[in-house]
């Protein structure tokens, strides 16, 4: 039994050890944001928000590089972090920044956007969320799409698209078929994330929106929540379980 115990006990460690090893390392580190890559061309940059509700929270957006240009997806939360988030991609990788996709309305998606059109960088939302960012009185990407928008980044392109309802009306996700990384924005949830914020949401369309987004992207490997930790379509499962029961 003890010979047992030990192959056990070292067998759980090289798991362990193995996880740890496959964890991101941040490239980019300061008090206010955090920037890892994900795979060749996808990376995810971390800021964060205040709120009355639920405190400091931690902000995830997307970041595609590919050919010496970028693409973003969400702003950090505020202009300071945006405006390290752009001096990080044109100093550090020097890269320019083609554009910036909001994926829905709310802060932690446009915060920073006066950040990237101080720089003449193009800013895209879907036309319901240039409508409701206005109307909430939050800044407003200068660009809109109805349902669908695909831009290239050095030759890799992402898709962007509305699929359904859920934490808002206007939540889309961005997908990078290459790398097989989807950014589903608030819409994802982590493993073990509450429901959250729900003011603006449609919980019963919300676990249905989700379903068309694994069924229309089959090869999914990775996935970005809009906050906390990454994963892979176990998020997705996660998320229409959390809304099933709603």
């Amino acid at each position: 039994m003890k010979i047992y115990r030990s192959i056990a006990c070292l067998l759980f460690l090289i798991v362990g050890m193995n996880a740890l090893a496959q964890q991101p390392k941040p490239l980019y580190q300061s008090e206010t944001l955090q920037i890892e890559q994900l795979s060749p061309n996808t990376f995810v940059h971390i800021s964060y928000l205040s709120t009355d509700d639920f405190g400091k929270v931690a902000c995830n957006g997307m970041i595609v590089i590919n050919g010496g240009e970028a693409l973003v997806f969400d702003t950090p939360a505020d202009g300071a972090a945006s405006k390290e988030l752009i001096a990080w991609l044109e100093t550090d990788q020097k890269v320019s920044v083609k554009g910036v996709v909001a994926t829905h309305f709310h802060d932690d998606c446009v915060g920073g956007l006066d950040a990237f059109h101080a720089q003449d960088i193009p800013s895209y939302g879907s036309k319901k969320t240039n409508s409701l960012a206005k109307a909430e009185g939050n800044l407003v990407p200068e660009n809109g799409f109805k349902k669908e928008l695909t831009l290239e980044v050095g030759g890799v392109d992402v898709i962007t698209r509305f699929f359904g309802e859920g934490h808002t009306r206007d939540n889309v996700v961005a997908y990078v078929p290459d790398d097989q990384v989807l950014f589903g924005g608030c819409l994802i949830k982590e493993v073990g994330a509450t429901v959250g914020y729900l003011g603006d949401a449609n919980t019963a369309a919300w676990s249905g929106t989700v379903r068309q987004i694994k069924s229309t992207f089959p090869d999914i490997r990775t996935v970005i929540p809009g906050h906390g930790k990454i994963g892979d379509t176990e998020l997705l499962d996660y998320t229409v379980k959390l809304f099933s029961e709603k």
